[in-house]
């Protein structure tokens, strides 16, 4: 079995502490569906936000949907870098897995998509 890191990103209109939690759980939903995993098969989650999301933790949504207790959380800031996405929210899903780097399907949703089209492209297939 191997550790596998899932990518994920999205980004919301504003600095809303019930948007970003919703936006945190749909994102997180989304890699779990894509890629057939569930709570147990997850070492840890690392969130971050860029600067301007500060209301909120994005781990209070994680933290409260069921199974999801146990799994390690952390949240961080985005390093600011000039030009970058605003209002985005990331997410690094540590998965055990038998899934080869090439069957794990990253996403990317809302203004998100634009960060890797690459990737957005391919994991709604």
């Amino acid at each position: 079995m191997m550790n596998r890191g899932i990518r994920g990103a999205t980004t919301v209109k504003q600095n809303d502490e019930q948007e970003i939690l919703k936006e945190t759980v749909l994102l997180l939903e989304e890699i779990v569906n894509r890629n057939d995993v569930k709570p147990d098969d997850i070492c840890s989650v690392w969130i971050t936000m860029t600067h301007d999301l500060d209301v909120t933790f994005p781990a209070r949504a994680i933290r409260a949907l069921d199974g999801w207790d146990l799994v390690p959380l952390m949240c961080s800031v985005e390093i600011p870098v000039q030009g970058s996405l605003p209002r985005c929210i990331r997410l690094m899903v540590q998965v055990n897995t038998e899934k080869s780097q090439k069957e794990i399907k990253h996403v990317y949703l809302n203004e998100a998509q634009r960060l890797r089209p690459d990737l957005s492209a391919s994991s709604s297939s």
